[in-house]
C-alpha cells in the first residue's frame, strides 16, 4: 500500500476492495479524497470481474464526514466547497448503487457522509464499539451523500428525525437492531469478517441479487400492484440468465451452483 495513495484499490478474484486512506483527518472527505473516490469507483465500475465490492478505510475510524476545516478556511465560500465535493461524490454514489453488491467494513467513527456511505451499503460489518452521529446539527449543514434517502429506506423517518435534529449518536445495538447493519463484531475482527461476506456474495448469483436490490429500493414508494408487475418482470428476466439455468440444475441435482454472476 502506497502511503500517498488516497484511495488504496485492490481486486482479489471477484471482490474489488475500496480502502479509503486519509487517516490523519479520520478519513474527512475533501476534494482530493472525493476524487480519488470517485476515479476508483470508476475503474471498477468498468470491471466485468468484480461481483463485489468492499469498502473499508485506514486508520481509527471509517468517514468522520466532510472536511470542514476546508469549509470553515473561507466562511463565504462554503458553500461552494460543498458543491464542488457533491458534484464529485454523488455520480460515484450512484455507480455503486447501480453495479455489484457493496458490503463495508466500518471501524471507529461514522459521521455525517460516513453514515451516509455506510447506509448506501447493501451489507455491514461495524466495529461493536463504533460511533455513528450525523452532526449536522452542529455545523447548520444537512444530510448528504444520499443519507436522507438510504437511512429513510432503512430505519424510518422518525429514527432519521432524531439524529438529524437532536444530533444524538446512534449506538452500535441499535443499528443492528434496526436492521441498519449486518453484523457487530470486535475492532480488530471487522474487516476479515468484511471479507468473508464479500466473497460470499461474489460467489452467489449477483445479476439477480442486482435485481433484488432495485426490488427493495422501489418498494416503499410503489403500489402493491406496481411492485408485483415489477417482480414479474425481474424475475423473467433473471429467469433468462444462465444462473438462473445453473442454479435450477444444481437445486434438482442437489449439488453446490457454481454462479458466474450473469
Amino acid at each position: 500500500m502506497s502511503a500517498g495513495e488516497l484511495v488504496i484499490t485492490t481486486v482479489d478474484g471477484p471482490v474489488a476492495e475500496l480502502r479509503l486512506n486519509r487517516p490523519q483527518a479520520l478519513n474527512a472527505l475533501d476534494l482530493p479524497l472525493a476524487r480519488a473516490l470517485a476515479a476508483a469507483v470508476d475503474e471498477i465500475s468498468g470491471r466485468a470481474d468484480v461481483r463485489a465490492v468492499l469498502i473499508t478505510a485506514e486508520g481509527r475510524g471509517f468517514v468522520a464526514g466532510g472536511d470542514v476545516s476546508a469549509m470553515a478556511a473561507d466562511p463565504q465560500r462554503g458553500h461552494e466547497v460543498v458543491d464542488d465535493l457533491l458534484a464529485v461524490l454523488n455520480p460515484a454514489i450512484l455507480a455503486l448503487r447501480n453495479g455489484p453488491p457493496v458490503i463495508a467494513a466500518v471501524r471507529g467513527v461514522a459521521a455525517g457522509a460516513g453514515l451516509s456511505l455506510l447506509a448506501g451499503a447493501d451489507l455491514v460489518v461495524l466495529d461493536e464499539a463504533a460511533k455513528l452521529v450525523f452532526a449536522y446539527d452542529q455545523v447548520a449543514g444537512v444530510a448528504d451523500c444520499g443519507g436522507s434517502w438510504f437511512l429513510t429506506h432503512k430505519i424510518g423517518r422518525g429514527r432519521i428525525m432524531e439524529m438529524l435534529l437532536l444530533g444524538r449518536p446512534m449506538t452500535p445495538q441499535t443499528a443492528l437492531a434496526l436492521g441498519l447493519v449486518t453484523e457487530l463484531a470486535p475492532e480488530a475482527e471487522v474487516e476479515a469478517r468484511a471479507r468473508e461476506m464479500a466473497a460470499r456474495v461474489a460467489r452467489g448469483p449477483t445479476a439477480s441479487f442486482n435485481h433484488v436490490r432495485a426490488l427493495v429500493d422501489a418498494a416503499a414508494h410503489a403500489t402493491l400492484v406496481d411492485q408485483l408487475a415489477a417482480e414479474r418482470a425481474a424475475f423473467v428476466a433473471a429467469a433468462q440468465s444462465d444462473d438462473f439455468r445453473e442454479g435450477v440444475a444444481a437445486f434438482t441435482a442437489r449439488r453446490k451452483p457454481e454462479f458466474k454472476g450473469y
